[in-house]
């Protein structure tokens, strides 16, 4: 643990201090230690809980599956790792008749990449802050954690930060393994320093951007995974009453401060938009997360409300008291697809709040061609159709367009409410994400991770994972020696 006066240099000294403990932890005594932070969490579920409502204004139903969700994150990962098939552990043996020239035992496997900076989000306290997504992940891997604090919300930053150290601790883990800093300048300072071996980011483009940048001009450059901004588009073949009334609740769920709230739904022209405004009204209205925000999101919306060619279907509202903290209601404008080609910079733009842009079509067969034209990286993308639409091949292009340009592209659903799972895939090209790696699920394990090679090693030197009597009973693939001859074969 730290506060804003530890000077930068000493977090990372301790983290680097502890990547080699921390990387030869076996996967069972990791997966124990994240359980165990998992437990601490629950344990302070209420207080963490009270401590989230006040700071962020979202609601305790919102924050209490948030952490419900944190908290089963890290026994997710805790049995990934526990399996070992994250390792790639591989071993060629030794072959003097291998076809292309004599062949030294090799075995390679997967490795810590070292200390790890996770920039905090702010619209997510729990998922994707000091515990999150990104944490949970490096830890998984055995990189150590330094977690610089979002300063939406500061008392529950240090109060989980807390609770994650001292478990931590208690589960034998290495002294440095997991810290918190503060501060703009201290992370800009951290992520400059040259014991920080990766990065982490979920916010805005702008500031995602500025952080990767910095990371690729050090002196040794180091990846940055940075979820930045996406507006994720949804395809209708039809717009009836049910549709459009669960998209204004996607759209509006949590003020719309989602990273996969849809800004965009496309549905034919001819469709009879009056449920919107209905949807719309009965959403009471909800705080932004800080004044920051609030202001973003008034820009935006002004804009869009403004922009030449739109049709208001629900204004909603704003409203600002005393403490700068604004209050909304869903607003949702139409525009046709020759409008959103020629106010493109009015419109296009995250509006990251309860507002997105509905456009009417005249041809789905456009549909290809304008999201490849007008969403580059999204992600997530999303198609309503009939099912004989979805089996007769007609929407093939359109999906083909979808999976070339997102992460996640689904079929009958809303994109909001990201499942924790092994085959999840949060990310995207683009600027969804500065690299298209996921940051949800168990895949997200292999951000922090680098591959190493031993040739011709002792078993006395290799990692426990190589060695031919693993002791942790991880996953081995063989290559067996003779097997080269064999090449081809089963593609005949």
């Amino acid at each position: 643990m730290t506060d804003t006066t530890t000077v930068v240099s000493e977090v990372a000294a301790h983290a680097a201090a502890a990547a080699r403990p921390f990387a030869a932890t076996s996967p069972s005594a990791r997966g124990a230690a994240l359980v165990a932070v998992a437990d601490a969490l629950d344990a302070h579920a209420a207080e963490l809980i009270t401590v989230a409502m006040r700071e962020t204004g979202l609601s305790e139903p919102r924050l209490t599956g948030e952490l419900k969700r944190t908290s089963w994150q890290l026994r997710l990962f805790a049995d990934a790792i526990v399996d070992g098939s994250y390792l790639d552990a591989r071993i060629d043996a030794a072959d003097p008749a291998y076809v292309i020239g004599p062949r030294p035992d090799l075995r390679r496997v997967l490795e810590p990449v070292g200390p790890v900076l996770n920039f905090a989000a702010s619209n997510f306290p729990f998922a994707f802050s000091v515990a999150g997504g990104d944490t949970a992940a490096a830890l998984a891997a055995g990189c150590p954690v330094v977690v610089k604090a979002h300063s939406g919300h500061p008392e529950l930053s240090r109060r989980t930060a807390e609770i994650v150290a001292g478990a931590l601790d208690a589960a034998g883990m290495p002294a440095g393994v997991f810290q918190l800093i503060e501060g703009q300048q201290n992370g800009v300072e951290l992520l400059q320093d040259e014991r920080i071996r990766a990065g982490a980011f979920t916010g805005s483009t702008h500031v995602g951007r500025l952080l990767a940048d910095i990371a690729a001009a050090r002196p040794r450059p180091i990846p940055f995974y940075g979820e930045l901004g996406s507006v994720n588009p949804v395809y209708a073949t039809y717009a009836d009453a049910g549709l459009l009334q669960d998209f204004v609740a996607s759209m509006s769920g949590s003020a719309g401060q989602l990273c996969t709230k849809p800004g965009f739904l496309f549905v034919p022209a001819d469709a009879d938009l009056s449920p919107i405004a209905t949807a719309a009204e009965a959403v009471a209205e909800h705080r932004l997360l800080n004044p920051g925000i609030g202001r973003a999101f008034e820009g935006r919306r002004a804009a869009v409300l403004g922009a030449e060619g739109a049709t208001v279907l629900a204004e909603g509202a704003l409203r600002e008291d005393e403490d700068g903290q604004r209050y909304a209601t869903p607003t949702v404008v139409a525009v046709d697809l020759q409008t959103l080609r020629a106010h493109r910079e009015e419109l296009l733009e995250e509006s990251f709040g309860p507002l997105s842009v509905i456009v009417r079509y005249h041809d789905a067969a456009e549909l290809p061609a304008a999201h490849e034209e007008l969403f580059p990286g999204n992600l997530t993308s999303t198609v309503h159709a009939r099912a004989a639409e979805l089996a007769d091949g007609s929407l093939h292009q359109l999906v083909g367009a979808l999976a070339a340009t997102s992460g996640r592209v689904l079929f009958g659903g809303w994109p909001t409410g990201v499942s924790v799972t092994p085959a999840m895939q949060h990310g995207g090209p683009y600027p969804a994400t500065t690299t298209d790696a996921t940051s949800v699920g168990t895949a997200g394990i292999t951000r922090f991770l680098r591959g190493v090679a031993y040739q011709n090693a002792p078993q006395e030197l290799l990692p426990a994972s190589l060695r031919d009597d693993n002791p942790w009973g991880v996953p081995q693939s063989f290559s067996a020696a003779g097997s080269s001859t064999e090449w081809g074969s089963f593609a005949r």
